[in-house]
């Protein structure tokens, strides 16, 4: 129920397109744009995100495009209307984190990275090398949640040393050192790993997903 009412909301955001050719992708915008596609009914669907775009830019940041022809565009998240269902998109802080084809009878299908793009690049690394993929995977989750718990830590001991609490329950004092280099190492691990996770779409809650 949630989730039909979320798309029906999304889909209201939908915009007439301006009739525009696709774009040709290019190397330099390996860290700004997404393009994804998806061959429907003997037509090929095309989902380009512009990931510095925001509500406020004078161009909306994500475009539907059929057989390379814009016809729809929206600020994001967004469900665009298509042939027997919608094509959900939303973004992270990360990228990423929801590029799908729902059906009308709520199946659900991912869409297909362009290959010179930064999913399109983890996807292949993924199929060429699944073992070493999947550890990377396992790696990165790993991160995310020492990095998770290090912070709950840290806001804990922070809460506990103010009087009012402190009065109550105590000061509360971490079980651990954290060396200098360690604290300013562990966000930067986390972004690289949270934005591993959102080339795959494995966005998670912990991360926005």
């Amino acid at each position: 129920m949630f989730a039909k009412y979320r798309r029906r909301l999304h889909a209201a955001r939908v915009k007439p397109g301006d009739g525009s050719a696709l774009q040709e992708y290019r190397y330099w915008q390996l860290f700004s744009r997404s393009l994804y596609a998806l061959q429907l009914d003997g037509h090929s669907f095309e989902v380009d995100v512009r990931l510095m775009r925001d509500s406020t830019s004078r161009k909306r940041p994500a475009a539907l495009y059929r057989d390379g022809v814009q016809i729809s565009s929206a600020n994001l998240p967004v469900a665009f209307p298509v042939l027997g269902g919608v094509i959900e998109v939303a973004t992270s802080q990360y990228g990423l984190k929801r590029m799908q084809y729902v059906s009308d009878d709520g199946s659900a299908y991912p869409l297909r990275p362009h290959p010179r793009s930064q999913e399109g690049m983890r996807a292949r690394f993924g199929e060429r090398f699944p073992r070493t993929s999947a550890a990377v995977g396992v790696a990165s989750v790993a991160v995310l949640v020492v990095g998770l718990a290090v912070s709950l830590f840290v806001a804990a001991e922070a809460l506990t040393r103010v009087p009012a609490v402190a009065a109550h329950i105590g000061v509360f004092t971490l079980p651990f050192h954290l060396p200098g280099w360690l604290k300013a190492a562990l966000p930067i691990a986390g972004a690289v790993a949270a934005t591993e996770r959102a080339l795959m779409l494995r966005s998670r809650w912990m991360i926005g997903g």
